[in-house]
C-alpha cells in the first residue's frame, strides 16, 4: 500500500524594499503574507510544508549592514511559536527557515522543523556560507552550522534539510540519505545567472544518488533597492529516480504541492543498491587531503 504523503512549498516575493519600511515593518508583512499561504495549504490538506530561505525578509546579504541583526530571533522565538500553533492547528509539518540568534552577537542561518502536533523536532544550521561579491556576504552575518546533518522523525516521514548553498555540496547531501532522510527540503534564494542551469540539475542529482524525494524552493521577484538580480522561483519537487513531479512559476508568490509515495524510496534503494555497494574504505583521501 502506497505511502503516500501531501508536500508543499512556499515561494514568495518581498515587495517592500527598507528604504521605505521598517525592517519591522518588512518582517510582519512577510510573515503576514506567508500565514495566509500556510492556510491555504492547510485547506489543500498539505501534510508537509517548507518555506524559503530566511522567509520573512528580503535576502538581506546582498549588502553588508548590521541593521539586520535586529530581525534574528531566537528559538523558540515569536516567529517560531506562531508557526507552531499554525502546525498544530493543521497537523502539518512545517520547516520554517528563519535567521536565529541563540546567544548575544551569535547568528545562523537556520530552519526549524515543527512537527504536526507543534512541538519542535529540532533544527538545522546552514553548515556551508557563501562570501561571493558582488552580494552574497554570508559570512558576514552566519556562523556556519554547527549541528552537523540531522534526520528528523515526523508524523509522516524522515525529514532532512539543506539550506540554499548547501546544495553545492554533495557531501552533506550522502550523510542525509545514510541518516535516513524520506525526503530532504532545500530552501533557496538564488537569482538568474552563473547558477541557474544548476537549479535542475544538482538537486536532483542527489536526489538519484542518495534516493529519496528533494523539495527546493526559491524565492521570486526582483528586491529593492539592490541591483542583484531576478529570484527565478521554479521551486519544484523531484523524486528518488531524479524526475520532476511538479515545478512552479518562475514569477509568482504560490504555493506548489504534490502527492509523494514515500514508499518510493525502499523501492528505488532495492533496485540501486548505491547505499550496499558503497566503499567507505576506500574514501578516506575525502578528508584527509585538506587544502
Amino acid at each position: 500500500m502506497a505511502r503516500n504523503v501531501r508536500c508543499g512549498l512556499i515561494q514568495a516575493s518581498c515587495d517592500w524594499s527598507p528604504e521605505k519600511h521598517k525592517l519591522s515593518e518588512i518582517k510582519k508583512k512577510m510573515i503576514d503574507k506567508h500565514v495566509k499561504l500556510v492556510e491555504e495549504a492547510g485547506k489543500k490538506k498539505v501534510q508537509m510544508l517548507c518555506l524559503q530561505e530566511i522567509f520573512y525578509g528580503p535576502y538581506f546579504c546582498c549588502e553588508q549592514d548590521v541593521r539586520w541583526y535586529d530581525t534574528a530571533e531566537p528559538i523558540p522565538g515569536p516567529t517560531t511559536v506562531l508557526f507552531q500553533k499554525l502546525a498544530k492547528k493543521h497537523k502539518m509539518v512545517i520547516v520554517l527557515p528563519i535567521y536565529e540568534t541563540p546567544s548575544t552577537g551569535t547568528y545562523y542561518n537556520t530552519a526549524v522543523v515543527i512537527d504536526a502536533d507543534g512541538s519542535v523536532a529540532g533544527i538545522y544550521r546552514k553548515n556551508h556560507i557563501p562570501h561571493c561579491p558582488p552580494g552574497f556576504w554570508e559570512k558576514f552575518y552566519f556562523k556556519p552550522g554547527n549541528m552537523g546533518y540531522p534526520v528528523f522523525q515526523t508524523k509522516y516521514g524522515k525529514v532532512g534539510v539543506y539550506i540554499c548553498y548547501d546544495r553545492h555540496f554533495p557531501d552533506g547531501a550522502r550523510i542525509l540519505g545514510l541518516n535516513g532522510a524520506e525526503i530532504v527540503f532545500n530552501p533557496s534564494a538564488t537569482v538568474a545567472g552563473l547558477s541557474e542551469y544548476l537549479w535542475k540539475l544538482e538537486q536532483p542529482a542527489h536526489a538519484v544518488a542518495n534516493q529519496y524525494f528533494v523539495g527546493a524552493i526559491n524565492r521570486v521577484g526582483y528586491e529593492k533597492p539592490w541591483n542583484f538580480g531576478e529570484f527565478y522561483g521554479q521551486s519544484y519537487f523531484c523524486d528518488p529516480r531524479g524526475q520532476m513531479v511538479v515545478v512552479g512559476s518562475r514569477d509568482k508568490t504560490e504555493l506548489i504541492t504534490a502527492d509523494l509515495d514515500f514508499d518510493q524510496v525502499l523501492e528505488v534503494r532495492k533496485t540501486w543498491q548505491f547505499f550496499r555497494d558503497r566503499r567507505p574504505e576506500t574514501y578516506g583521501e575525502l578528508v584527509e587531503l585538506l587544502p
